[in-house]
């Protein structure tokens, strides 16, 4: 099993589909991968040879690919810097529900999580 950026990629699936597995890598940045690192992208990842594994590893440093946990920090500091800031975003973040313009009246239940009925309450 080829191990790249801490992350097993599975053995059975072509190289393009398996650099997927990769937080920060989708399948149009995993096609630059394998033509900047020469691989076919036919290829298996049982195939490749230590050497193509390496190559793939240099790829992503060379083309300056944020992946994992550098990714995955970029993303939350972005979040934190709205929510400091406090424009739109950055509030309905605070508060927990969509923020790309989403409707709530009856979806969202993501974001919002489980419904909490607020009821009349019991009669005296």
């Amino acid at each position: 099993m080829a191990r790249i950026a801490g992350i097993d990629i599975p053995r059975d699936k072509k190289i393009a589909y398996s650099l997927c597995y990769i937080h920060g890598i989708g399948l149009t940045t995993a096609n630059r991968i394998c033509e900047y690192a020469k691989i076919d992208m036919e290829t298996r990842v049982k195939d490749l040879s230590d050497n193509k594994v390496a190559s793939i590893r240099d790829a992503i440093t060379a083309l300056e690919i944020k992946v994992e946990g550098e990714n995955r920090t970029q993303a939350s500091m972005n979040i934190k810097r709205k929510r400091d800031i406090g424009c739109y975003q950055g509030l309905r973040h605070r508060r927990g529900l969509p923020v790309n313009g989403q409707r709530t009246k009856t979806n969202s239940r993501t974001r919002k999580g489980k419904r909490r009925t607020i009821g009349l309450g019991k009669k005296v």
